[in-house]
């Protein structure tokens, strides 16, 4: 998807074309083409929303039923990233369609795609989908309430879309419903049908999330239930007897067989699928239902703990994205929600309770298991959990893997971990110039190395940057793809940010060239991360470099402000606001040496900053200390600020 990411400007005209097309199956053609953009092109794909919900919203009246059911499967996947602003223009008609369609169309794929179309549409919409949650409600608990057992899929889609309702109007006024959607989930459960099982799983996860505490009632059932799920054996070894099949003696479709060909391993697929979204489903309401989840915390450690070692990378991922929330509900008990922790400081009291250390040892050791697995979306998990866990509880938690976590960290940067080796063994090569995949785990590997500056501060993480900076700056090549660039660049942002003069000595030879490369790139999401880099740089290293390199970094981001915003989408725009944020950085750092008579004009003609909103709080503290220092050209142009 990275290549056709750079050329959807080409690509996105004939798509639309064709969705007009007089044929029904070059039609169904182009809404499929669409929706695998759609999926996998996100987010450079939503710049297009006002081209392509109009295609999408007409082809919901095609006359062809497989061109009907395409195109809810375009507007699922298209919806899924959308911000409320995105679908506003459309949605009063896109949920009367798909409310219409559920009442009149008698295909169950139709009503399918449909009923999944309505829960993404309001998962877009959020707070602005209230007005039509009761309509939809009803004619979800009218589905929700289905028997047959080839309307099982429907009825659980149904469910699901009850969840994402709830998700995307909040608690207050999802609660009338709440009630209604858990009977029904949980009578789901009594039916012998993996499917549906699978369906309540989800709707457990997406409704303690949003009810949170108000969920608590319903732990001492689903717990139980879903610890007794989680641990049930998805795979087993079954002896079978061997036949004389001549020449086809080699072929089956078993998924494993030992090397005297006497076993076999059968896979109960449906299960597996299920046991992950139970996993899931326990994760959330760990992570949502607070003090009232401690109880609990034992058997599901437990439990969790056996799938650490769980043959399946579904399994394993589920876990380790689901192991660091068991940390959430004894910081809630013993600290109130929150622990006051201070960036690099091991040397003071741990200010973690007994318990809270206990749970949190334990699920780290799990995470540094995971973190050296073969499949990269877990290692990818791992990541994060270490990461978060880390970020909530600080450098106490992270000091008992530190050692191991560092290494580790540093072998995937370097392509030589586990889920990076060939079978043979042997690791791949690392940065060859015509490797143009990106490995999308490789961020959460990137934002555990910022998380390792950020809560080990410089004074125990500025020795290892001779060792980490090199190999992140191999992603920053300009043979690697844009979303390496941007990672990479990114990365040394987050460093220069948390680390400030700790990365002096790495300014000229590493800082500096990175920047300048990224703000001469051509991918408007790596300017961006370079304007970033380049103001917190500024910021952190202060004085040391104002007189020497600040000229440099202003002649290099003036081209941003100039960027043409009129066939660009939000990186575009966020590459603009960065740009804002680092000159407002460097005046706030060091007015003196910055030409404020030619910048100031350039800043203000940007502003309001129009996508990254977190910046705003430094452009306009730029302008009023200089408004407060009299400064001559802010006076000037005080009419316009």
């Amino acid at each position: 998807s990275e290549n056709i990411r750079e050329h959807l400007n080409d690509l996105m005209p004939h798509i639309l074309r064709a969705a007009s097309d007089a044929s029904a199956q070059v039609r169904e053609c182009a809404c499929f083409c669409l929706g695998q953009v759609s999926e996998h092109c996100q987010p450079e794909i939503l710049s297009y929303s006002t081209q392509v919900l109009p295609v999408v919203f007409a082809l919901l009246d095609d006359a062809t039923v497989t061109v009907q059911a395409t195109s809810c499967y375009v507007l699922e996947m298209f919806c899924e990233r959308l911000e409320p602003e995105g679908v506003r223009p459309l949605l009063d008609p896109i949920v009367k369609k798909l409310a219409g369609m559920l009442e009149t169309t008698t295909k169950r794929s139709v009503r399918e795609m449909a009923v999944a179309a309505l829960a993404a549409t309001a998962v877009a919409a959020e707070e602005e989908f209230t007005p039509y949650v009761s309509g939809v409600a009803t004619l979800m608990s009218e589905m929700m309430e289905l028997k047959e057992e080839r309307l099982f899929t429907l009825r659980g889609r149904a469910l699901e879309c009850m969840g994402h309702v709830a998700i995307a109007v909040g608690k207050d006024t999802f609660r009338p419903y709440f009630s209604g959607t858990m009977k029904c989930a949980c009578e789901g459960l009594t039916i012998d049908s993996t499917d549906l099982h699978e369906f309540a799983y989800a709707a457990f996860a997406n409704l303690s999330k949003v009810m949170e505490e108000e969920f608590s009632p319903c732990l001492p059932e689903l717990v139980d239930h879903l610890v007794s799920v989680i641990g049930q054996d998805e795979g087993q070894l079954e002896a079978v007897e061997r036949e004389d099949k001549g020449a086809f003696d080699n072929l089956d479709d078993s998924d494993c067989e030992d090397n005297e060909g006497n076993y076999v391993l059968q896979v109960r697929t449906a299960l597996l699928e299920a046991k992950k979204g139970a996993i899931t489903a326990i994760g959330e309401m760990s992570a949502h239902c607070g003090k009232d989840f401690v109880p609990y915390l034992e058997r599901t450690m437990t439990v969790l703990q056996k799938c650490v070692d769980n043959w399946h990378h579904l399994i394993k991922s589920a876990t380790a994205e689901a192991l660091p929330t068991l940390v959430i509900p004894m910081v809630a008990t013993d600290h109130n929600g929150e622990i006051s922790w201070t960036k690099g400081d091991i040397a003071s009291p741990n200010p973690m309770s007994q318990h809270t250390t206990t749970i949190t040892n334990a699920v780290m050791q799990e995470l540094m298991k995971l973190i050296v697995d073969d499949d990269k979306d877990t290692v990818g998990k791992a990541c994060e959990g270490i990461q978060s866990v880390m970020e909530l509880c600080g450098p106490h938690a992270f000091s008992p893997i530190a050692n191991a976590c560092l290494d580790c960290a540093l072998k995937l940067l370097l392509k030589n971990a586990p889920c990076q080796l060939h079978e043979d063994g042997e690791a791949s090569e690392a940065y060859d110039d015509d490797d143009d995949d990106h490995d999308s785990f490789m961020t959460a590997v990137c934002d555990l190395v910022g998380a390792f500056a950020r809560v080990m501060g410089p004074q125990h993480f500025a020795q290892y940057l001779p060792q980490f900076l090199p190999a992140l700056c191999n992603y920053a090549k300009p043979s690697r793809t844009p979303s390496d660039r941007s990672m990479a660049i990114g990365c040394l942002g987050e460093l220069a940010q948390e680390l400030e003069s700790g990365i002096a000595e790495h300014w000229e030879s590493i800082f500096l060239p990175a920047i300048l490369q990224g703000l001469a790139d051509d991918d408007d999401n790596v300017k961006r991360n370079a304007a970033f880099c380049a103001g917190v740089c500024a910021q952190g290293l202060g004085e040391a470099i104002a007189s020497n390199h600040y000229m440099t970094l202003l002649q290099s981001l003036s081209p941003l402000f100039q960027l043409d915003t009129s066939q660009g989408g939000d990186s575009t725009f966020a590459a603009i606001d960065n740009a804002a944020a680092a000159v407002s950085r460097m005046i706030l750092t060091s007015p003196s040496n910055v030409p404020i008579s030619q910048v100031l004009p350039a800043l203000l003609k940007v502003l309001p900053l129009k996508n990254d909103m977190t910046e705003n709080e430094t452009v306009y503290k730029c302008i009023f200390e200089l408004l407060q220092m009299n400064q001559p050209d802010a006076i000037a142009n005080k009419a316009e600020i």
